[in-house]
């Protein structure tokens, strides 16, 4: 293995025990245009399954856009630990929407529109993934009905939010996953304050990004590894 090899995975693993999931960030640091710029550009060339990237984001700055949010984002808000949080506190506010199925159930119009004009893939390459969706979504992982669908589509959204925090600490940039909110009232503020039909996108996560204000109090526990890996 050459030095630079290793340079590399010791930058990886670095990043990996430099992020920690912030409670409050410095609200004086802002991320650079071009720094949240390569963000977005991970999360825009993140996997997902099928490659149909079921998924949205909005990125919420104006403190009254955020402020909407914080009677019922109990993660975000700083009501355990008396502060702004991370709503009042972060760079950048992003919230991941996961597609329902009006767009994602098999052979949906979205879904032959996105092959078609993002994919640019021929007809009969449009088929046979129209019928390998639908084994896909009928028998082999039964993923019928809205809130299967909508759960499935927040899973390829939890893969661009794993890339954007991982980006993130590459760059020396703190985050923050957010799951602690109330889904209705999240959706009722989406509607009416962004436009955003529910009928077409539930909220999957959020995450806040910015730089710590303070550093942790206690340092990373996780499993060891012979606790998470088996070997056959």
């Amino acid at each position: 293995m050459s030095a630079s090899d290793k340079a590399i995975q010791q930058q990886i693993i670095d990043a990996f025990n430099f992020r920690h999931a912030v409670k409050v960030f410095d609200p004086d640091r802002k991320i650079s245009p071009e720094q949240f710029d390569t963000i977005l550009e991970a999360a825009r060339l993140s996997p997902s399954s099928f490659g149909f990237e079921p998924w949205q984001l909005l990125v919420v700055q104006t403190p009254e856009k955020r402020e909407l949010f914080r009677d019922f984002t109990w993660g975000a808000n700083g009501a355990f630990n008396g502060t702004e949080g991370q709503l009042g506190t972060a760079s950048h506010f992003l919230i991941f929407l996961a597609h329902t199925d009006a767009t994602m159930k098999h052979n949906s119009d979205y879904q032959q529109t996105f092959m078609k004009k993002v994919k640019h893939l021929p007809e009969d390459v449009i088929g046979f993934i129209n019928q390998a969706f639908q084994k896909f979504q009928e028998h082999d992982f039964k993923v019928e009905g809205e809130r299967q669908i909508t759960d499935w589509s927040a899973k390829q959204a939890y893969i661009a939010m794993g890339n954007v925090m991982s980006v993130a600490a590459l760059m020396g940039i703190d985050s923050c996953p957010v799951e602690g909110f109330e889904m209705d009232r999240t959706i009722d503020v989406l509607e009416q304050h962004f436009g955003i039909d529910p009928k077409l996108y539930k909220p999957a996560v959020m995450v806040a990004l910015g730089y710590r204000a303070d550093e942790p109090v206690f340092p990373k526990t996780r499993r060891s590894m012979d606790q998470i890996v088996q070997w056959f």
